[in-house]
């Protein structure tokens, strides 16, 4: 699905945490389906590859910490190897998200993760793409983040 997805939106690269299980998975997908878009891997400093990141980076693959019902929201939670920009800078974001991990609410996200006894550095909620009317109070997607999010849910087997 992901690859008919970058074939229909005529995205030529896609950017991945390889480390992660489902960048593994990814990468061994590619290497046995010749054609697809390019994969980028995120696997160095920023700062060595910035002008690319931001400039030539059509689209990201992330997974998520799960979604909450009431809202809407996808719950990201960046890290060392899925760092916040991979999320933030592309124009359109792919994100993981297990059926299983969906809850009803934030406060059972809050419990079952003991928020109360202390919150992640880094949790986000992301409710659809970015988007804001600030400028003459017309609507603009893409302002501060992907201009186009795309989530995928896994059933559980």
């Amino acid at each position: 699905l992901l690859a008919r997805l970058l074939g229909e939106r005529q995205l030529p690269s896609l950017l991945i945490a390889p480390t992660t299980p489902h960048g593994r998975r990814v990468s061994q997908y590619w290497a046995e389906h010749p054609g697809l878009p390019t994969l980028k891997a995120y696997d160095r400093p920023v700062e060595e590859w910035k002008a690319e990141l931001f400039n030539d980076t059509p689209a990201s693959l992330t997974t998520t910490l799960g979604a909450i019902a009431a809202t809407g929201s996808l719950i990201l939670w960046p890290t060392r190897e899925e760092p916040r920009l991979m999320s933030l800078v592309p124009p359109v974001h792919f994100a993981l998200l297990k059926a299983s991990e969906i809850r009803d609410n934030f406060y059972q996200v809050q419990q079952e993760y003991a928020w109360a006894q202390g919150m992640p550095t880094n949790a986000l909620l992301v409710s659809g793409p970015s988007k804001t009317a600030d400028i003459e109070q017309v609507l603009a997607y893409g302002a501060h983040g992907p201009k186009d999010l795309v989530v995928l849910i896994l059933e559980d087997q």
